[in-house]
């Protein structure tokens, strides 16, 4: 098929994307069509397959776009320091850098159902890679000393979930600033795992009385 005049995979491919990805979050990958997708960019539908082979293909590529920026993005962040602060670090980076996608970050968790069993895998093995990351500042925390934490892999998937609510509800121009939301939340993902002081006390006492 000849391309269309004036179009070029460098404007279209991305418009493509976009498009989908808002149509997908809107009324869920099922209901959608490359026709609707092809009426949202401007193009005729069979001028879509100049950019993908189908929809499962276009959905499986925003997906795995998503998380591999995702994980660009984590691995762009400093996470020098303690337990704590490494914890505050991925908080305020998942808050931030998500909320600015709340459309892929909404057909990540609603539509990994519509995925292949081989494109599932794909996103399966980068989200764990991601979740890897927070389970390790957990795992840090309870051997420093920092945390108390009965699962690792539970409290990870837990405080995700928590994190990602901020998606459903914030408004910039609501009653609190995004600073303020990523103190709060990072407050509250610290003392949901953070030891108590008392136990904590305790723990470094008894060590201190054994090297004696």
């Amino acid at each position: 098929m000849a391309r269309k005049i004036g179009s070029h995979s460098d404007i279209t491919g991305p418009k493509v994307r976009a498009a989908a990805l808002r149509l997908f979050a809107r009324h869920g990958f099922a209901s959608v069509t490359m026709r609707q997708i092809a009426s949202e960019v401007g193009v005729q539908a069979g001028a879509l397959y100049l950019y993908t082979p189908d929809k499962q293909t276009l959905l499986f590529d925003l997906l795995r776009e998503h998380m591999q920026e995702v994980l660009d993005g984590l691995a762009a962040e400093d996470f020098s320091g303690n337990p704590v602060e490494r914890l505050e670090t991925f908080t305020r980076f998942h808050i931030r850098f998500h909320l600015e996608r709340r459309d892929a970050v909404f057909i990540s968790y609603m539509e990994l159902r519509n995925l292949t069993d081989e494109n599932f895998a794909v996103l399966e093995d980068m989200r764990r890679t991601y979740e890897d990351a927070l389970e390790s500042i957990l795992k840090d925390g309870q051997a420093s000393g920092h945390f108390d934490v009965e699962d690792t892999k539970l409290t990870t998937l837990a405080l995700i979930s928590m994190l990602n609510g901020v998606t459903t509800w914030y408004k910039p121009d609501g009653r609190l600033s995004l600073e303020r939301v990523e103190a709060i939340y990072s407050d509250m993902a610290g003392k949901a795992v953070r030891m108590a002081r008392w136990k904590r006390k305790q723990m470094l006492g008894a060590a201190g009385q054994a090297k004696a």
